[in-house]
């Protein structure tokens, strides 16, 4: 198969509409295992990704979007079976939210597993894992087969981009890959829950409404 990225400031960018995607896929895999910075379209906004055991990757990333040392960088995972590498404990209120809203616009809050980087797991030893939804957000976490980062393409403080001239325009030739997605949907952001002795807590409500799962299964805030 023809293999055609585009000149672009960014150093490589290859484009959803005209290039097969495990041939994208494939690509990024190399960039990533390289300790490399990847852009990708999420369901939501473009997304920045590196590997989520790589820790001079991570700080690069965390130079690049200006992101206070407070705010750690949330993941995204291909399936359940992933979260062994990274939480110490799935809660059954957690499962019960997964078999509900994964995948989805869900992000838990989990108890780290120890040894993962700071940069993931700030100073309170949690990690934040999503699912995403149908895009190739997901067929790309799914093809790679090992957690990234989901941290929204932009300058921190800065609104998120829904496109790659936006992500361009912020970064420059920063990124080391960008996959054109087109233009995202712009939907709202995930609602992110944390999961602590049997309890939920809504940490910032997004596009899940949990009303109804506390409904039927007895839970509340």
């Amino acid at each position: 198969m023809k293999f055609n990225p585009v000149v672009s400031p960014a150093k490589i960018l290859i484009k959803l509409a005209e290039t097969p995607e495990h041939v994208i896929f494939e690509t990024a895999l190399d960039y990533l295992k390289a300790g490399k910075i990847i852009a990708y379209p999420t369901e939501t906004f473009y997304g920045l990704g590196v590997a989520f055991n790589n820790d001079e990757a991570l700080r690069r990333l965390w130079e690049l979007k200006r992101r206070p040392p407070d705010k750690p960088f949330p993941l995204i995972a291909a399936d359940v079976n992933q979260l062994d590498t990274l939480v110490s404990r799935i809660e059954p209120e957690a499962l019960a939210l997964i078999g509900k809203y994964w995948p989805g616009p869900l992000t838990i809050l989990f108890n780290a597993r120890p040894g993962l980087s700071s940069f993931i797991t700030g100073k309170e030893g949690r990690v934040a894992v999503r699912m995403p939804g149908p895009s190739a957000a997901l067929g790309l976490a799914r093809y790679v087969q090992f957690p990234i980062t989901a941290t929204s393409a932009n300058i921190s403080n800065e609104p998120p981009a829904s496109d790659v001239q936006t992500v361009i325009g912020y970064f420059g030739d920063s990124i080391d890959m960008i996959i054109d997605g087109g233009k995202t949907t712009g939907a709202p952001a995930s609602t992110i829950v944390e999961v602590s002795d049997g309890q939920i807590t809504v940490i910032r409500q997004g596009a899940v409404d949990l009303t109804d799962f506390y409904m039927n299964t007895g839970q509340g805030l």
